[in-house]
């Protein structure tokens, strides 16, 4: 029986994304600040959806970009939420923040973090690690602010996310080819 994809295994595949070169589960477990079982468990799930290819030890790119674009946000769907401190996330981050502008009326959506000095709508991550290690990886955080406004954004936001994690996903499937 395969197990349901969930956030958190969406969170470990954006951990490949934004990462190039060699890799171990230890190492991908660190950078995500989660424990090395979680990692193990995603992949594994993952591979059952056919997101993620044991043998070749990454992301199945066309795969991912049709979850992500049609599916994402009824798997793991996003609220905005109260005011709170926290991190840009989904269009207040880049690199949505660049191309979607702000009004200036609506709080920015955040992922909720204490040490965060950015007050805004919360908006639940795909794993309760992301804002601390999206700070220290902004590959990560990039990949992780388009899947957020995949699930959380209005059409308008939604097309421009899925556009540009298509472009990023071709851009990547076309640096690896080399």
């Amino acid at each position: 029986m395969l197990a349901m994809i969930k956030g958190s295994d969406i969170y470990v595949l954006s951990g490949l994304l934004a990462h190039d070169g060699d890799w171990s589960y230890r190492s991908l477990a660190e950078r995500l600040r989660v424990p090395h079982s979680v990692v193990q468990r995603a992949l594994e799930r993952a591979r059952g959806a056919d997101l993620y290819s044991a043998d070749r030890r990454e992301v199945h790119l066309p795969h991912f970009e049709e979850f992500a674009l049609h599916a994402l946000r009824f798997v793991a769907p996003g609220r905005l939420g109260a005011l709170t401190p926290g991190v840009p996330a989904a269009w207040a981050a880049e690199p949505m923040a660049s191309v979607i502008g702000s009004s200036g009326d609506e709080p920015p959506p955040v992922w909720p973090y204490a040490r965060a000095r950015v007050r805004g709508q919360a908006i639940e991550p795909l794993h309760p690690a992301a804002p601390e290690a999206a700070e220290d990886g902004p590959e990560l955080g990039e990949v992780l602010a388009l899947l957020d406004s995949l699930r959380v954004g209005d059409v308008r936001v939604r097309q421009v996310a899925g556009d540009l994690l298509s472009k990023t996903l071709r851009d990547r499937s076309a640096a690896a080819s080399r």
